[in-house]
């Protein structure tokens, strides 16, 4: 109940922080959280959490259990002082055994115990960073796809409004059989963009639904406004990025438990000493025994060449940090490049709509003058129709390339990931 309220307060806290224009157009933030959380793969990642506890107990615990072994025996001896010489005794012997770690080895398993828990928390918290990337890019798929659809929809029932008119004009004699044809090819290709528009649309749609059934796809898509810059300078985004990243974080912590491994492997090469009592009883208790037990192994090749391999494992993970680290900075740099050359894209796209837009109301002046024909007109409107769409498309771009940065930041949808980097800040 305290982690449900606590996560609410974040989220609060968080969606204030978040630009207003954002807020508009994408899922509540509530619904998002929880459409994030119940994503199969960030329920795997949180039980394989579960599992890292579980195995970091164990290596606390240790490797080694106690042994008891019983032995109830039967002695028949030949030569007694019984009146044939011959006798039988009862006997038994009970030994409890069990080898200590050596001084050291426990630090080492509690280390790499605590090592592996952190990399199990981290890669959850990237299950969940991946879940709300794939949410925001079938959002804005979703909206993107629609945008589409309500656009081509528009275009095709005007067509279609035109050609009725342009009918019955032709039955009263004011219209010309060329004009029809040039009209019905128009809508004909006006339907098929719906047609191709309309799949689309229903595919982003089964998508978001698929993968998010928690996320409430209301009956009319929000428009979007128009995209801004993003605020602070792209070195501030790409250092945010970097450094909030949990894969960074989880290859350390990976790299970090292979190192201890491998410590332990090396301490290993010294095994440890099995120690126990021992008691027993011979010729029906006549004779009885109590004594300490005591087992050293010996360390061989196959010890020594563990602790190698170890220490070329934890080398490894070193340099799967590295390069970790190197690849995060450079999609980092990549997506905050995006950000704003989609922003640049949309002012050219915008600039083209709006040059269209008026070139298209002087053809329409230019029709009904005369001075044109209909096919010229008809030409003239799908020009603006195909800027009108790359304007949409553009638009959504930059809005998205802006909040996938938000997310790998982990400024959007990161709600205690958020509050824990200000705490430390």
């Amino acid at each position: 109940m305290i982690h449900c309220l606590s996560r609410l307060a974040c989220t609060a806290i968080v969606a204030a922080t978040l630009p207003a224009r954002a807020q508009d157009f994408l899922p509540p933030a509530d619904r998002a959280h929880a459409a994030i959380g119940a994503y199969a793969e960030v329920r795997a990642a949180d039980s394989y959490v579960v599992a890292a506890r579980e195995n970091a107990r164990a290596l606390a615990a240790g490797p080694h259990d106690t042994q008891l072994m019983l032995m109830p025996l039967r002695r028949s001896v030949s030569d007694a002082p019984t009146v044939n010489g011959k006798a039988r005794y009862g006997e038994w012997e009970v030994q409890l055994t069990r080898a200590i770690r050596l001084p050291g080895k426990a630090a080492l398993d509690r280390e790499a115990g605590a090592h592996g828990v952190a990399a199990a928390e981290l890669r959850q918290g990237d299950a969940e960073h991946q879940a709300a990337r794939l949410l925001l890019a079938s959002w804005m798929g979703w909206l993107r796809a629609d945008a589409a659809a309500a656009a081509a929809r528009a275009r095709h029932d005007s067509l279609a409004r035109e050609r009725d008119t342009i009918a019955r004009r032709l039955q009263l004699g004011d219209a010309a059989r060329r004009e029809l044809d040039q009209i019905a090819a128009a809508l004909a290709i006006a339907q098929a963009d719906l047609r191709q528009a309309d799949a689309e649309l229903q595919a982003q749609r089964l998508a978001l639904r698929a993968n998010f059934p928690q996320v409430p796809l209301p009956e009319r898509a929000p428009s979007l406004p128009k995209p801004a810059p993003l605020e602070d300078t792209p070195q501030s985004w790409i250092d945010r990025i970097v450094s909030r990243s949990h894969e960074i974080r989880a290859a350390e912590e990976i790299a970090s438990e292979r190192d201890a491994l491998a410590r332990r492997a090396n301490a290993d090469r010294l095994p440890d000493p099995t120690v126990g009592l021992r008691t027993f009883s011979e010729r029906d208790g006549m004779e009885r025994g109590l004594g300490l037990v005591v087992s050293i192994p010996f360390g061989g090749a196959r010890r020594s060449a563990e602790a190698r391999a170890q220490a070329a494992a934890a080398e490894a993970a070193r340099s799967e940090t590295e390069a970790m680290r190197r690849d995060i900075a450079r999609d980092a740099q990549l997506d905050v490049t995006r950000a704003q050359v989609a922003v640049e894209l949309w002012q050219a796209a915008h600039a083209a709509r709006t040059a269209n837009a008026a070139s298209l109301a002087r053809q329409h002046r230019a029709y009904e003058l005369g001075e044109i024909g209909l096919a010229e007109r008809l030409q003239a409107e799908r020009l603006d129709a195909e800027s009108s769409l790359t304007e949409l498309r553009t638009r959504a771009d930059a809005h998205e390339a802006a909040l996938r940065v938000r997310v790998d930041s982990h400024e959007l949808w990161h709600p205690e990931d958020k509050i824990e980097h200000q705490d430390h800040s």
